[in-house]
């Protein structure tokens, strides 16, 4: 039963965060903290679903030409081996927990904060050695904690009108398609990485088909601003019981 709940929340989670362009990591993360999977486990099961979404929404913004791989560069020129420094850092599970409580706490304060901004304004002057350095701090925390760091990104993106958003969205999935394979091979090449297989391979294919209706069918029914709201409250919700567990217990 338990098995069932796991799977019905991933899939959930891929159809809404697909939807957006997101791959769902930090709520991965968030389910997955709330079992009794191993810590060590959890990260690498995250990133493998963040690929498996966003692999599909970046095929799709290509093919819509909303990829500008001249301003998307200097976000993850630093960001994938910085991404792969904090996946190879063993970290203490205690540790490794009260940073995910407050990674997803800011997470969700920045997702609320970004359903706020709806502006299709020209572009900002892009300042690349401030992309460059902030797509790099990103990829570290993103690599450490397990997610790719598009939910990060697109805020800051939205708040200096980096570009318009549907262009964000898109350079959001690159972000997080590059950064989580980075993060993930820092992981495999971690001594003390395990992962549970069986497990792992029916969450992907559940976040497979739920990323695929995602990109077909929610947009018709959703819009980014209820998604990213009810997403959100999930994700402050579990970060504050984290947080609860781990530090104040």
């Amino acid at each position: 039963m338990e098995l069932f709940y796991i799977c019905f929340s991933f899939f959930c989670v891929a159809v809404l965060y697909a939807s957006v362009g997101f791959g769902g990591g930090s709520s991965y993360l968030a389910i997955l903290a709330l079992t009794g999977l191993a810590f060590t486990q959890i990260r690498a099961t995250a990133l493998l679903c963040n690929v498996v979404v966003v692999i599909s929404n970046v095929y799709v913004f290509h093919k819509q030409k909303n990829i500008d791989w001249k301003k998307i560069i200097p976000l993850i020129l630093f960001s994938i081996p910085l991404s792969y420094v904090g996946g190879f850092l063993k970290i203490t599970q205690q540790f490794f927990f009260i940073l995910l409580g407050i990674t997803l706490l800011f997470a969700a304060v920045t997702m609320w904060l970004s359903n706020k901004i709806k502006s299709d304004e020209e572009s900002a002057t892009v300042n690349y050695s401030k992309n460059s350095a902030i797509g790099g701090f990103v990829g570290f925390i993103s690599g450490m904690v397990g997610i790719g760091g598009g939910i990060f990104l697109a805020p800051y993106l939205h708040l200096s009108k980096w570009d318009t958003p549907k262009k964000i969205a898109a350079t959001s999935s690159v972000f997080i398609l590059v950064n989580s394979i980075a993060g993930l091979f820092g992981q495999v090449n971690n001594p003390s990485f395990e992962i549970d297989w069986n497990l792992t391979g029916l969450l992907l294919v559940t976040v497979f088909v739920g990323g695929l209706i995602g990109n077909t069918l929610s947009k018709n029914y959703f819009t980014p601003l209820q998604i990213k709201k009810a997403t959100a409250l999930l994700i402050a919700f579990v970060s504050l019981r984290i947080l609860w567990k781990y530090l104040l217990m």
